[in-house]
């Protein structure tokens, strides 16, 4: 009887979650009138001739310009039609090319000699995050039920938690990043931990895991960086900075390691969590040995991901920067220099948080006796 219902009261949240889903996604097709920004949908659209391209690289696109005959949804100016222009490449690096039914968001319109004129500044893109965002939610209740529940709050906490940490330091002239940043860490780990695991023993030695390993791996990268002055180092890459990058870099650095060692952290204390469920005669060295184990068998990989990670986020721009002319030397170090320091920075974070979570995870966990 307990498990019916059970089921009964998840299938009835699932319901729930897949009306209210719809209905949001619905909503996202008629909201117009919620916008401030001058909002249009395309009718109509003529395509030229493509015309090709070619720069002083011999590299070689396409280029194409549509009229698009559109009708304005909001503001003063609702029900008017009016005929805008858009220039598209075939690469796609800098513009778009737009469809019958697409919504697109103008700037600048204005009535001239009796005509309605407008720019285009983009596409109205609130459906496609919306079905996102209920997709990722719906998924997390499926699979995971109550932990995805606390896993969805642990991200919305943490997301409200970075957003107030950014307007701290605009308020405060970037004048404390790292103390900042470092307290937001902080605090990050303990809201996650404490929402997923709980107040347990298995918590406390995941959060000390974590924070050990990121803080050792950030004060052994500090001091290379004060041995070797820094060399190779080209903080200046930091496109669109407009306060110290030193700092801001660090701050960066120090985010992205606690993910990766948390990640690490949190599979090898669960793994000894549950070997003690197993056997509860376990000694402190066997958890420790078998710590060890786990986090040599998903080092590798959880290192290979953050490479991943890394080339993706470089990939076009270091095409771009190859194909305009540049040495692969200089495209390494304005564009991937940063990236490779970060990568290895949290390397070493992996690395360590594996003795340092089997020790603690075995101290909590383990009975006294021989390994």
């Amino acid at each position: 009887m307990q498990k019916l219902k059970v089921s009964s009261s998840f299938i009835r949240w699932l319901l729930i979650l897949v009306v209210v889903g719809l209905g949001a996604i619905l909503f996202t097709f008629h909201n117009e009138s919620f916008y401030q920004r001058p909002l249009a949908r395309v009718e109509q659209v003529r395509n030229e001739k493509a015309v090709k391209q070619t720069d002083e690289f011999k590299n070689v696109d396409w280029q194409t310009k549509q009229y698009l005959k559109i009708k304005m949804l909001n503001g003063k100016y609702r029900g008017k039609k009016l005929t805008v222009t858009n220039t598209y490449s075939y690469s796609g690096a800098m513009d778009q090319r737009y469809r019958v039914g697409n919504e697109i968001f103008l700037t600048r319109v204005h009535e001239k000699d009796g005509l309605l004129h407008a720019t285009i500044a983009g596409y109205k893109r609130d459906t496609v995050i919306v079905f996102l965002v209920w997709l990722v939610i719906l998924l997390l209740l499926l699979m995971m039920k109550k932990q995805g529940n606390l896993a969805l709050l642990s991200v919305v906490v943490n997301s409200i938690l970075f957003v107030l940490a950014i307007e701290l330091d605009l308020k405060m002239q970037a004048a404390h990043v790292l103390l900042i940043f470092g307290t937001l860490a902080l605090i990050f780990t303990i809201v996650s931990l404490i929402l997923i695991l709980g107040l347990t023993k298995r918590m406390l030695a995941t959060l000390g895991a974590t924070v050990c390993g990121t803080l050792i791996a950030m004060l052994i990268s500090l001091l290379i960086f004060q041995l070797t002055q820094e060399r190779g180092i080209y903080y200046e890459s930091m496109q669109y900075v407009t306060q110290v990058p030193r700092p801001l870099f660090l701050a960066e650095t120090l985010l992205g390691s606690l993910g990766a060692v948390m990640d690490e952290s949190s599979d090898i204390v669960a793994t000894i969590f549950e070997l003690r469920q197993l056997d509860p005669t376990a000694t402190k060295g066997q958890l420790f040995m078998a710590g060890r184990s786990v986090g040599k068998s998903i080092m590798g990989p959880l290192v290979n991901v953050l490479f991943l990670i890394f080339m993706a986020d470089t990939f076009t721009s270091s095409l771009l920067y190859l194909k305009n002319g540049n040495s692969w030397g200089y495209t390494f170090s304005m564009n991937m220099c940063l990236g490779t320091v970060q990568s290895l920075i949290s390397g070493i974070g992996i690395v360590l948080a594996i003795p340092i979570a089997s020790g603690l995870a075995a101290i909590l966990l383990g009975k006294k006796g021989k390994a």
